[in-house]
């Protein structure tokens, strides 16, 4: 039997606050959270909503090194973009604070030292690397080499991100410290540890043996952990910018922090209610649910609630849905690369438009396996899903009130089969919708809350009230008084997925006694009582914006391969020479057209000091021809004469090919005597 709990907290995954949030992260976690959290209320449950900003660890440190401020700096300016761009997207946390906070150092350092007193630590040396001249420990993304495994230059000491093979920093190759540049040593230093194989008896049996009924994602990932055996974790680590560790001779030492994150949610929790926090986290008919990301699930599942069983007086989670990731374009999403759409850029593209993204992102969840965000599909569904069903239907609603009843509900008469079986097919949708709420399949509930839509549109289509009207009034007002109902529980089954556009729906209607258990009545709005003039729901979505959109991500590609590019190796030794048999000369470019019939081929007529020579070329791709008249250009003039397309070339132009494969013809960056010779 399903235990019954008396409240809710609810925690999600907390940010890093080195950069702004993006679409992945909606869709993985902060979405499908804020539903949950909305449905809750909605039907008169407690529950509290716990976010905030994790903003200490070394990412933070080495963003601030790079752009010359502190970490502070960092954290302050992505916090208050993250929490602003969350209020705007409707976000509905019920706290929204930052590890930085004086609360938050307070909490972590109690649970800390409460778990040192207790004997939950244990403390060993380890050798790990130390820059001489920077005259610090190096965190693992402080250490850079060559992958061991494709042997990528630029690996870091926890990942080669270009094969995306976990690693060690004493795996690498040729290690360096990203501070200095120079090779590190390996030092002793001492760290304090978290020995999970202590708790691996009761995680096993309380994972595996007591909560089946965790996706299979989450589940499989802790089963495989507990598999191969826990070890113990550092809690600590080398760095001076974070929760000083609070205990004597750990000077220079800081919490680490996965272990100093997680504690935020409970920080946060005492920080909005300092006298009744403890009622949330520490009694036993208090419901813990943590919405996270799939990388984030061992720590969610297995490390944090082994620091709460060994502290002794918290709750633990009683369920960890997780998402699996979501692509863009048919590719990862990636913060280093750019490649991302991230939220507060879309609130200034699309204004008025969050509950949009909140659809999509909810249509396509990744709740089984990772899914693609693609332009078009957002287009696509806006247009075909919630302008053509969902904002058709009750605006023609509305209208045909306003035409026929002056925008009051008509009474509604004797009714027909077929309202009786559109409303038997109408009836069974609040029973469905919580189901799969229940078990947090977002996605399914609100394809079902969208079939409300559907039945309505169809209803209107099958009835043609609009025909009726010349006949039978009676009829139409009870087609209209069914359409309205529909529509008013439409406000309600979508208040959890599409807030925004929920409220906009009840101010038309003037519904204003409304919750879930209003969910399939039929009496939610009065005969008699007055509705607004009808607005759209929705607008379409142009091409122009959805192409502005894909162009840009086009461009960050094109950067991003520059960026990616990597030098061919040098060719083998050779001999001045033979360098010196090759006769390069500087023309001047008199004529230049394209080949006919041959897409990359130009036809040159160079003036080389000497007289003329045609030259053909295979630059078409890259350059206009009237472009390059008059231009100066480097050539090898004793190449024998070939023919291209029928026309004799005689030498070969200079182009040096870019790290996005543009060809760049040669030049002398000063003008010079038509038939030098290059040097």
């Amino acid at each position: 039997m399903t235990k019954q709990f008396k409240r809710t907290t609810v925690t999600s995954a907390l940010p890093y606050a080195n950069g702004p949030v993006h679409i992945g992260h909606l869709a993985g976690v902060y979405v499908p959270a804020d539903i949950y959290v909305r449905y809750l209320r909605l039907k008169g449950e407690e529950v509290l909503f716990i976010g905030g900003s994790d903003e200490h660890g070394v990412p933070i440190t080495i963003k601030a090194r790079k752009e010359g401020v502190t970490p502070q700096d960092i954290v302050d300016r992505y916090h208050t973009l993250i929490k602003d761009s969350f209020k705007e997207f409707g976000i509905s946390f019920d706290v929204y604070s930052r590890t930085s906070s004086k609360t938050h150092h307070g909490v972590a350092s109690d649970f800390f030292k409460k778990l040192y007193d207790k004997g939950e630590f244990i403390e060993k040396e380890s050798e790990q690397y130390y820059d001489e001249e920077a005259k610090q420990f190096l965190a693992d993304r402080y250490i850079t080499g060559e992958c061991p495994h494709c042997h990528a230059e630029g690996a870091y000491g926890d990942q080669c991100e270009k094969c995306g093979t976990s690693l060690s920093p004493l795996d690498l190759i040729n290690p360096k410290s990203a501070i200095s540049g120079s090779a590190p040593v390996l030092k002793k230093t001492k760290h304090w540890y978290l020995p999970l194989d202590k708790h691996e008896a009761w995680l096993r049996e309380w994972i595996l043996d007591n909560h089946k009924e965790w996706r299979p994602n989450v589940y499989g990932q802790c089963k495989s952990w507990l598999d191969m055996g826990l070890q113990p974790r550092a809690v600590s680590r080398d760095l001076d910018w974070g929760i000083p560790v609070p205990v004597e001779g750990a000077e220079g030492k800081v919490l680490y922090v996965w272990f100093d994150a997680p504690i935020g949610y409970i920080s946060n929790t005492k920080e909005l209610l300092p006298d009744t926090w403890e009622t949330w986290w520490k009694d036993p008919e208090t419901r813990l649910v943590h919405f996270i990301g799939k990388d984030n699930i061992v720590f969610h599942c297995i490390v944090f609630p082994a620091m709460l069983k060994a502290e002794g007086s918290y709750i633990l989670p009683d369920n960890v849905p997780s998402n699996e990731f979501l692509n863009l374009e048919g590719d990862k999403i990636s913060t280093s690369r750019n490649w991302a759409v991230w939220l507060h850029e879309y609130l200034a593209d699309f204004p008025g438009k969050q509950d949009v993204l909140r659809y999509v992102l909810t249509a396509n969840a990744p709740e089984t396996k990772d899914n693609d965000f693609t332009w078009k599909d957002f287009q696509s569904r806006n247009n075909n899903e919630l302008v053509a069903i969902y904002g058709n239907f009750v605006n023609r609603t509305l209208v045909l009130t306003h035409k026929y009843f002056e925008g009051k509900v008509p009474a509604r008469a004797a009714l027909t089969e077929y309202d009786q079986a559109t409303l038997q097919e109408f009836k069974g949708v609040k029973e469905q919708v919580e189901q799969l709420l229940n078990n947090f399949k977002f996605r399914e509930a609100q394809k079902e809350a969208m079939n409300l839509a559907r039945i309505g549109n169809k209803y209107l289509a099958d009835t043609e009230p609009w025909k009726l009207a010349k006949t039978d009034m009676e009829r139409v007002g009870t087609i209209l008084n069914i359409a309205l109902q529909i529509s008013a529980n439409l406000s309600i089954a979508f208040e959890p997925f599409l807030p925004f556009s929920s409220a906009k729906l009840r101010g038309l209607l003037q519904l204003e006694t409304w919750n879930w258990e209003n969910l399939g009545s039929l009496d939610l709005l009065a005969t008699g009582s007055t509705i607004a003039p009808a607005e759209l729901l929705f607008e379409k979505i142009e091409d122009a914006a959805i192409d502005a959109q894909i162009n840009r991500l086009a461009t960050i590609k094109v950067e991003n391969e520059k960026q990616a590019y990597q030098p061919a190796a040098v060719k083998e030794a050779t001999t001045f020479d033979d360098f010196m048999k090759l006769d390069i000369r500087v023309g001047t470019v008199l004529e230049c057209q394209k080949v006919p019939k041959a897409d990359k081929l130009l036809q040159f007529k160079i003036e080389d000091g000497m007289g003329t020579r045609t030259i053909v070329s295979g630059i078409a791709k890259y350059y206009n021809p009237e472009d390059l008249v008059g231009k100066q250009v480097c050539f090898i003039a004793n190449f024998p004469p070939r023919k291209l397309k029928g026309i004799e070339s005689q030498g070969m132009i200079l182009s040096a090919e870019d790290a996005d494969g543009r060809l760049v013809v040669i030049s002398p960056s000063d003008k010079v005597t038509n038939g030098v010779q290059v040097m």
